[in-house]
């Protein structure tokens, strides 16, 4: 049990470096599950009473399906967009953005993020642990929240279901 734990702890600081946030969970069931989850926190802790959350279209399709699916019983309405042409910051509980974009798009959202702290409402960035090692971490940006895939470093699927993924 504690080179379990010694791992955990060591998966979690990774992740905080990598992310440049200070906290990171021990992880996720895979990145569709942690974004979903990532936009139920931003609901509870943001301060717009809005029941809107922005969707980039470059998140992977199969994230923005699951967070299709944990909005709608909870009378959450998804907004997909080019977030540099159609978020409305002022009418969204919160935002994701994929970092680099499903198409491999590198983009910098400090403007879109700035305009959502402004509203009140909270950011999430859906990143790539391993393009973190190159780029900009979702903190240096002002994202308030970060999640993704671990598989990238190589966890291993356990027994056929999805990876692990990371929320920070």
């Amino acid at each position: 049990s504690q080179g379990r734990l010694e791992a955990l702890l060591n998966f979690q600081t990774m992740i905080c470096e990598l992310t440049g946030l200070d906290v990171a969970n021990a992880s996720l069931l895979d990145e569709g599950t942690a974004a979903a989850e990532a936009m139920a926190v931003a609901q509870r802790v943001a301060k717009s009473k809005s029941k809107k959350f922005f969707v980039d279209r470059n998140c992977h399709p199969q994230s923005i399906a699951v967070m299709r699916t944990r909005a709608e019983p909870l009378g959450w309405e998804i907004v997909a967009g080019d977030p540099q042409r159609d978020l409305p910051a002022a009418e969204v509980f919160g935002a994701i953005f994929q970092y680099p974009g499903t198409d491999g798009e590198v983009r910098d959202f400090r403007e879109q993020i700035a305009a959502l702290k402004a509203a009140g409402a909270i950011s999430v960035m859906a990143a790539d642990p391993l393009s973190l090692a190159m780029l900009e971490s979702p903190g240096a940006l002002g994202a308030d929240i970060a999640i993704g895939s671990t598989q990238r470093f190589g966890v291993p699927m356990g027994y056929g279901g999805p990876h692990a993924a990371y929320m920070a």
